[in-house]
């Protein structure tokens, strides 16, 4: 399946210049959000993975499915305030500005093996402070996964350390 055709390319949202890439439209195609999830978890299948970890909001879209299609585990990282539990807090540099993330403290034991999912690969800023977030918890990485990745951002550049895998390449 060609999932290029599925994601909607709507022009200068949220910004002029920006031709953002919507997968509502491939999300609202069961076969090919089904194909999609499948293609996804594909390379993990037979690794060893313990848990997947989706940042929010779309990291959850994305993750969660994967997570059932390995049978493992899902653990959200959430902006701040949104966890009832105790939280690992981490605030990290972007573009322009900064933000933070957090995770319950407990979501991650020390030696599991994780999966980080998430809808896009752009700069790699967010997926480098989700990483640094389970290394903190002692997870160790065992693979980054995208349904999109923006080359032209360079953001497999900045993670190139760990094995990537991307459904769209643009």
């Amino acid at each position: 399946m060609d999932f290029k055709e599925r994601i909607r390319v709507i022009m200068d949202f949220p910004e002029q210049g920006i031709r953002f890439k919507d997968i509502t439209t491939l999300l609202k195609d069961g076969n090919a959000f089904h194909q999609a999830i499948d293609a996804i978890a594909q390379p993990f299948q037979d690794q060893e993975i313990d848990l997947v970890v989706g940042p929010e909001a779309r990291g959850f879209v994305v993750g969660a499915p994967v997570a059932y299609a390995l049978g493992v585990g899902f653990v959200p990282v959430r902006k701040p305030g949104k966890l009832p539990g105790k939280t690992l807090h981490h605030q990290y540099s972007l573009e322009y500005g900064k933000d933070a993330l957090e995770v319950h403290y407990d979501a991650i034991l020390p030696g599991q093996r994780v999966l980080i999912v998430d809808d896009l690969l752009a700069t790699g800023g967010t997926t480098q402070a989700v990483i640094q977030m389970v290394e903190n918890l002692g997870g160790e990485i065992a693979g980054l996964a995208f349904m999109i990745e923006l080359t032209y951002l360079n953001g497999r550049e900045l993670l190139n350390h760990h094995q990537i895998f991307s459904l769209i390449k643009y």
